[in-house]
């Protein structure tokens, strides 16, 4: 099994997090309506230091892009999102289930998935992700298919990955065989945001993921890294921002989970080895705003 861990030694685990963001008892969060003062969050959630992406590892996944720049790679990939997309898309989800027993992954080394109409030509995945916690011994892997070379080229502490066969076949139009990777991360329940945003890099996306009900009217002016930064050093944004979090998710409970969310997505980075300025930026609002919304919620007592 694959297992990714940072390149830098930065704690991700803190007592107020639980495993799995999406176990966290709802029961809690429909009665605990109070905010004590006692809730101790880390104030900024750390960058790890800058680590180079392995050419090698780009090379193994995508020969033909051996000796290329990494910036010129991601910037081909990002024109190809769609594309990209549009392949996940292809895959019928009756032959891809979303989760398989643990215990069957020593015998499901492939997966021979139907594929789906499209009205253009999509870019089909490589492999398919059979994902754990890194903490435990999980009994069922979340399986989510994925394209090597995205993941290659942008997650510098993931291991080598192994090559496709769908690489040489890339015009199927009837069925594809992906190989299984067994892939274990702090938060495979988070997994989704961060791997969205390695395709569409979409700053206003994973904001509206990691924190409910953000205007759409201020969603629509994230057009670039300067508008998410000129926020974040904007006291008045960021105060009102907070203050729609908490009317839309009211309690020290729900907003206790808002954070647990942010951090999971943030661990899966750190672990991943992602360092996009665009991300860590998106993060660092995300948990601003909660930040925000609890003192607020505090001070209110």
């Amino acid at each position: 099994m694959f297992q990714v861990r940072p390149a830098h030694p930065i704690q991700t685990k803190a007592f107020w997090d639980s495993e799995d963001p999406s176990s966290a008892s709802s029961a809690m969060y429909s009665t605990q309506q109070s905010f004590p003062t006692n809730v101790q969050l880390p104030r900024t959630l750390q960058r790890p230091p800058y680590t180079d992406i392995p050419a090698q590892n780009v090379a193994a996944v995508a020969p033909e892009l051996a000796g290329v720049a990494i910036e010129y790679i991601r910037r081909g990939l990002r024109v190809q999102a769609n594309q990209m997309l549009a392949g996940m898309s292809a895959l019928s989800p009756s032959h891809l289930p979303s989760s398989m027993p643990r215990s069957q992954l020593q015998q499901t080394r492939s997966l021979t998935i139907p594929l789906r109409a499209t009205a253009s030509a999509p870019s089909i995945p490589t492999h398919v992700l059979a994902l754990s916690k890194s903490s435990s011994h999980d009994s069922s892997t979340l399986l989510v298919p994925t394209h090597a070379v995205i993941l290659a080229s942008q997650c510098a502490s993931l291991p080598r990955l192994p090559p496709s066969a769908v690489a040489g076949h890339p015009n199927a139009t009837v069925s594809v065989t992906l190989p299984v990777l067994p892939l274990s991360i702090p938060s495979p329940a988070a997994f989704a945001p961060l791997h969205t945003f390695l395709y569409t890099h979409s700053v206003a996306q994973l904001l509206s993921t990691l924190v409910p009900a953000v205007p759409s009217s201020f969603l629509s002016t994230l057009t670039s890294s300067h508008a998410v930064r000129g926020t974040l050093s904007s006291g008045p944004a960021l105060h009102q921002l907070a203050s729609h979090l908490l009317s839309s998710a009211p309690g020290m409970g729900a907003l206790t989970n808002v954070a647990q969310n942010i951090a999971a997505v943030w661990r899966n980075a750190v672990a991943l080895g992602v360092h996009d300025p665009e991300l860590w930026d998106c993060l660092d609002l995300a948990w601003e705003i909660v930040l925000g919304a609890m003192n607020l919620g505090a001070g209110a007592q």
